[in-house]
């Protein structure tokens, strides 16, 4: 299982949610891999839910349609409020392109709940392309990209807690935005 788990003898019943949202090679994931580096190194007891890691072991399995992806989310919310007493912070990067299962997640998660732009442009993203995701979507070979196809656009966020923009920052001054914010969020609990 590719799930991240790092623990430390710290118990919380007032856990927080990291809940990213931003194109496919945006950077979530690596983000959310060197802020939960950052947080374990201040004591924290860290889970990470990574969109693509929770999806290839999901059963039943699911693929990309906005039905799809709306399941994947209400799974998601189910474990985060499976595991949110367990754990000081839970990081969740995945796409999420859509405003109302958003709105859904913050309402089911409430105060638990701060939502994490990783924003890049599409052309930046197309530029980037390091699974060839935007090549194959443009070359007709991949159906329903989000941010791609017409079916399943990209809701940038509108009320995002925190922006963390990664055209004109590198993964490292990211995470340490990330992690100064949550460190900043969980001292406040």
């Amino acid at each position: 299982m590719t799930l991240n788990q790092n623990r430390s003898s710290k118990q919380r019943a007032d856990g927080k949610i990291a809940w990213f949202t931003g194109l496919s090679g945006a950077g979530k994931s690596t983000i959310a891999a060197r802020t939960e580096e950052i947080l374990v190194g201040h004591g924290l007891k860290v889970l990470t839910l990574d969109g693509d890691a929770v999806r290839a072991i999901s059963y039943p399995p699911l693929g990309f349609s906005k039905e799809d992806i709306y399941e994947n989310n209400r799974r998601f919310i189910g474990l985060c409020q499976k595991s949110v007493a367990e754990y000081d912070v839970i990081l969740v990067p995945k796409i999420s392109p859509f405003l109302c299962q958003r709105a859904i997640a913050r309402r089911e998660l409430g105060d638990a709940y701060a939502e994490v732009y990783v924003q890049a442009s599409l052309s930046e993203v197309t530029r980037r392309d390091t699974k060839g995701l935007y090549r194959d979507a443009n070359d007709g070979k991949l159906a329903g990209m989000v941010g791609v196809a017409p079916e399943v656009p990209y809701e940038p966020p509108e009320t995002a807690e925190l922006i963390l923009d990664t055209e004109n920052s590198n993964v490292d001054e990211c995470a340490k935005q990330l992690a100064e914010f949550i460190l900043a969020w969980n001292s406040k609990a």
